[in-house]
C-alpha cells in the first residue's frame, strides 16, 4: 500500500487532524512528517508529547500494514515505549520507523521522532499485534456496547 492509499484511506481519522504526511513506505524503513499548528502545542510553545507519541504510533502502524500477511490482517498497538530527548519544536517533525523483529502474531517498531534542527528528539519503540480476521470480528462483538432498553 503506497503512502498516498494509506494516507487516503484513513482521511478524517487522527493521522488526518494531526496534520501526518507519509513521505515513504517500505517493508524496512516508513518515513514521514507532522506538520505542527497551534493545536500540538503546550502553553509552554513546545509540541506536546501526546502528540509526539501518537505521531510514532502512526508510523509504526503504516510501516506494519505494509508487513501484513494478507490485506485481511489488521494491526494494533500492545505495547509503546518513548524516550524523550529534548522539546519538540517548529514547524514539522519528522519520523524514520524501522523493525526490530516482523514476526506471525507480532512485529516490533523502533521510530525516532526528530525536531526541525534535525536533531532526534524521541525515540519511541512499540509492539504491534498482528490480529487475524475471525479475531477482528470478535473483538468487535466483544466489546461492542449491547443496546439498552429505554424505560418510559
Amino acid at each position: 500500500m503506497s503512502p498516498e492509499q494509506y494516507m487516503s484511506a484513513h482521511e478524517g481519522n487522527l493521522g488526518g487532524y494531526l496534520k501526518i504526511r507519509f513521505i515513504a513506505g517500505e517493508r524496512d524503513l516508513v518515513t514521514a512528517e507532522m506538520r505542527t499548528t497551534r493545536h500540538h502545542l503546550t502553553l509552554g510553545g513546545r509540541v506536546h508529547g501526546g502528540a509526539i507519541m501518537a505521531f510514532a504510533d502512526a508510523v509504526a502502524a503504516y510501516g506494519t500494514v505494509i508487513n501484513l500477511p494478507s490485506p485481511e490482517h489488521s494491526p494494533t498497538t500492545l505495547a509503546s515505549k518513548t524516550n524523550f530527548f529534548a522539546a519538540g519544536m517548529g514547524k514539522r517533525l519528522r519520523a524514520e520507523a524501522r523493525p526490530v523483529h516482523i514476526g506471525r502474531s507480532t512485529m516490533v517498531w523502533e521510530t525516532r521522532i526528530f525536531g526541525s534542527e534535525s536533531r532526534c528528539i524521541a525515540l519511541v519503540v512499540q509492539t504491534q499485534m498482528i490480529l487475524s480476521p475471525p479475531l477482528m470480528a470478535d473483538a468487535i462483538t466483544k466489546h461492542s456496547p449491547k443496546p439498552r432498553r429505554i424505560r418510559q
